[in-house]
């Protein structure tokens, strides 16, 4: 798809360092009652980075009482901030007032133990750091006192994700006759049996590589990995594997019709830790596409080329994206250029109204058929593809002979929508589609680079999944317990 409008790539402004030692204690949670016992805690809230509207930051809980058994820390932000995104924990946030609780693997803090998490942010103006924390509903004063008896905190049961399923999407999309082509992910194996490396990553002290696989078979990221081999340093995520067996691997994207801003007209790389999230309770990270990154594979193995039948998903963040042309994942030219109507078909993301839209403002789900994203059967506007903002999407692009569909749902929660279920879009040249097979990720087939957004896990199939099978794997992303 044709690039209408420039981008502007984000400056980050390094404030790494900026901390502050404060204490406070908190709320509740875990699997267990706190006991009425000795607490005291100190919090260190340090601001790793910061950006124009945004910054990271760590939280570290040093438990100075008895052993803790599940747990809350609560604040309230001075200055309007908002959390984002945030890992080794889960939160709530009503107005100013923000509550982060346990992870399943981090609840016990034993006396003179600690913990910590991590978030990113958002800001309007200042950033001051907060005045005070609180650890399960003692304010932490770096010392330690003795309640009363009948004043422990109430807490609250947390929830676990469940753990990595006998079958994970790949596996499911076998069972229904639709074979996986390809599969991507950063954060977690899309196969029950899957061993091997999810992504590569290269550091910029010394240009060296690494793979980072998986905790277990079937499983998580290592993301620990990650953090240990980046440490003190940049990362960039240089390679994403395919699970699929067929060497449909991604990585930089050429230069096609539009170049790239990196050297040789190439796209840039994905910053590997502006994407951070968990999966089945572990920290993970996905893809963070800011204009001008992209992923292509011009050479693939078994992906749909002509009319041939396929389907795909991509767990997306709903709340990051642009009016750029064209966050894609899905099929793609093969020589990087716009080849005519039908020689794409890939799932976009945005709230572009260029060549199509949905109903509300945006963003849509839509289909990239090349020189046209289509929200239904007409070009232009489609009243049944609605505006979706999960804070993780499910979306889902498939088609065949004169045949083709749009789905998705929230991949926290619930189930999968149908947005459009029809024939082929009517405007000459997408019937018979011409796909070429190539796969790109987070730019259009002719490289088009204004786009922004973020990609935790997509796959593509050989054949026309039904409803029945994507309603399984929809489960199961369910199930893995984004947060």
């Amino acid at each position: 798809m044709r690039r209408v409008s420039s981008f502007h790539r984000r400056l980050r402004l390094s404030a790494a360092g900026v901390a502050a030692l404060l204490t406070a204690g908190v709320g509740v949670a875990g699997t267990h009652a706190a006991s009425a016992a000795a607490s005291g805690c100190k919090v260190t809230y340090t601001v790793t980075n910061q950006w124009p509207g945004g910054f990271g930051a760590n939280v570290s809980i040093d438990n100075l009482g008895d052993p803790v058994n599940g747990w809350q820390l609560t604040w309230s932000f001075s200055a309007g901030q908002t959390i984002t995104q945030l890992w080794n924990g889960t939160y709530t946030q009503s107005g100013s007032q923000v509550t982060v609780t346990n992870a399943s693997y981090n609840g016990a803090i034993p006396s003179g133990g600690s913990t910590s998490f991590g978030f990113n942010g958002a800001f309007n103006g200042s950033n001051p750091a907060p005045s005070s924390f609180a650890l399960n509903g003692v304010t932490c004063t770096g010392g330690v006192t003795s309640p009363s008896p009948g004043t422990s905190p109430t807490v609250s049961p947390s929830t676990s994700p469940s753990p990595p399923s006998s079958r994970q999407p790949c596996d499911i999309y076998a069972a229904g006759g639709t074979p996986c082509v390809a599969a991507h992910s950063t954060t977690r194996a899309l196969y029950a049996n899957y061993n091997g490396s999810l992504y590569q990553v290269r550091r910029s002290s010394d240009n060296t590589t690494r793979d980072i696989g998986v905790l277990s078979t079937g499983g998580a990221a290592d993301a620990t990995a990650q953090d240990s081999f980046c440490a003190n340093t940049t990362c960039l995520i240089t390679k994403i594997y395919d699970q699929s067996g067929r060497n449909n691997h991604l990585t930089q994207a050429p230069p096609g019709g539009f170049s790239g801003p990196a050297a040789g007209g190439y796209d840039n790389l994905a910053t590997a830790t502006k994407a951070p999230t968990t999966v089945y309770g572990h920290k993970a990270y996905g893809v963070y596409v800011d204009p001008g990154v992209g992923y292509r594979n011009n050479n693939t193995n078994g992906v749909a080329r002509g009319d041939q039948p396929e389907g795909m998903y991509a767990i997306f963040d709903g709340t990051h994206y642009n009016g750029g042309c064209c966050f894609d994942y899905g099929n793609a030219e093969t020589n990087s250029r716009d080849n005519g109507n039908g020689t794409m078909e890939a799932i976009y993301f945005g709230n572009i109204k260029v060549w199509g839209y949905g109903a509300g403002n945006g963003p849509w789900v839509m289909a990239d058929l090349e020189n046209g994203l289509f929200s239904g059967v007409n070009p232009g506007y489609n009243a049944g593809d609605p505006s979706v903002n999960h804070r993780f999407l499910t979306a889902i692009v498939k088609g065949e002979p004169n045949h083709w569909a749009i789905r998705a749902g929230n991949a926290q929660s619930g189930g999968l929508s149908t947005f459009y279920d029809g024939k082929r879009p009517n405007v000459s040249g997408y019937n018979p589609m011409k796909k070429e097979g190539a796969i790109i990720l987070g730019i259009g087939g002719d490289n088009s680079v204004g786009a922004r957004g973020t990609f935790y896990e997509g796959v593509m199939t050989s054949g026309y999944p039904t409803a029945a099978t994507e309603n399984e794997v929809q489960a199961n992303i369910v199930a893995a317990g984004y947060r």
